[in-house]
């Protein structure tokens, strides 16, 4: 196996003024005492979203610090995000690519990103996986039938690392890093937790409404119960700069299960969720519980690794800054009144959101 060099985002390249330092964290093995949190596809928005989560005690990561992960042939400009850190002296965010060559054909099998996902796994208390599009079939041995793929390049690397953690029915001989360590954190929301899936050797719902409803016409789907509608399609009739690409529903959680046991959440309904997808996980590996599902058990809204005990995943939104705050009010739909993210949840919402960051926050630990 070819192994290739960790590389670090050459800053200075561009910005004479940054910090050496925050160049050379794993190169060098890190800081000494310092410990350190991965996140995946660091955008700025995704940074944005971290640094309050943090800065507002939802999620607790102590002394750590954030190290942005991603591939160097991702879509993504990162420049911006070198930018954001150095404009706003975020001294606990840092960057670093990798490099090499990745194909559908050798994501699950050792490659040029083995070595350097087992330095990241030996320096790291765990990674934080992100939303974003729809993963191409071909990784999940399928057609494409409705999948419209934008980032290919980023879905191949996070699969491959996702597989290199937790192993998958692909390779089943493959012993994954956490065998190492266990009690590893990994979270994923919306994307993220279809990428935990596929990389496990999961499949996709490609699209929800045609493949589980029968339509996928917008005027039809608008039409459904508001708790079958996983973003708004209102979006693709008209024309309001005012209405929300999102939806809110409610999940049915199951009596005793996970966020009953380990997020304390005690009742079998949830309160409204922020949904904002078209696809959904399907024919999960055996190594996942299902932790939560839409209210018609249609669709899988959150897993939870059976071994791993800080490994879970979550098909809805609690990232979103804007549920904790009353920002702009929005409407989902033409006759809707205007409300925010924040009145949407209510109060019930923000216990539970808050209930699922502590466990979020003591699962790093």
């Amino acid at each position: 196996m070819r192994k290739t060099t960790l590389f670090f985002l050459v800053v200075a390249c561009f910005f004479t003024n940054f910090p050496t330092v925050a160049q050379d964290y794993f190169k060098d093995g890190g800081e000494a005492g310092k410990t350190y949190i991965l996140m995946a596809h660091p955008t700025v928005q995704n940074i944005e979203r971290m640094k309050y989560l943090i800065d507002n005690h939802f999620l607790f990561i102590g002394e750590s610090e954030i190290v942005g992960i991603y591939y160097s042939f991702e879509n993504y400009n990162y420049n911006q995000s070198i930018n954001y850190i150095r404009d706003n002296e975020l001294s606990k965010f840092h960057l670093q690519h990798l490099t090499g060559l990745l194909t559908p054909e050798n994501i699950y099998t050792e490659n040029d990103f083995t070595h350097n996902f087992e330095v990241l796994f030996d320096q790291t208390l765990g990674i934080f996986f992100f939303g974003g599009p729809d993963i191409q079939p071909i990784t999940y041995d399928e057609e494409n039938r409705y999948a419209v793929v934008t980032d290919p390049y980023r879905h191949l690397f996070e699969l491959s690392l996702a597989f290199h953690l937790l192993g998958g029915s692909q390779s089943p001989d493959y012993v994954p890093l956490l065998e190492k360590n266990p009690k590893y954190f990994i979270c994923g929301f919306c994307l993220g937790m279809q990428t935990m899936n596929v990389a496990t050797g999961g499949k996709m719902v490609q699209d929800i409404p045609a493949e589980i409803y029968g339509t996928d016409d917008p005027s039809e789907i608008v039409e459904f119960d508001r708790d079958k509608i996983h973003r708004n399609y209102w979006q693709e009739i008209f024309t309001n700069d005012k209405l929300m690409n999102v939806n809110f529903h409610q999940l049915r959680l199951p009596e005793g299960g996970f966020f009953a046991e380990d997020v304390k959440w005690k009742k079998e309904v949830s309160p409204p969720v922020l949904s904002a997808h078209h696809q959904a996980i399907k024919d999960p590996n055996k190594c996942w519980e299902i932790t939560a599902w839409s209210m018609d058990k249609k669709v899988i809204e959150g897993i939870h690794h059976k071994k791993y005990p800080n490994v879970f995943g979550v098909q809805f939104h609690p990232e979103i800054p804007e549920l904790y705050y009353p920002a702009d009010s929005l409407i989902f739909s033409p006759s809707d009144q205007p409300k925010s993210y924040f009145d949407r949840i209510g109060s019930d919402g923000q216990k539970f959101h808050k209930k699922l960051w502590r466990f979020v926050s003591k699962s790093i630990q």
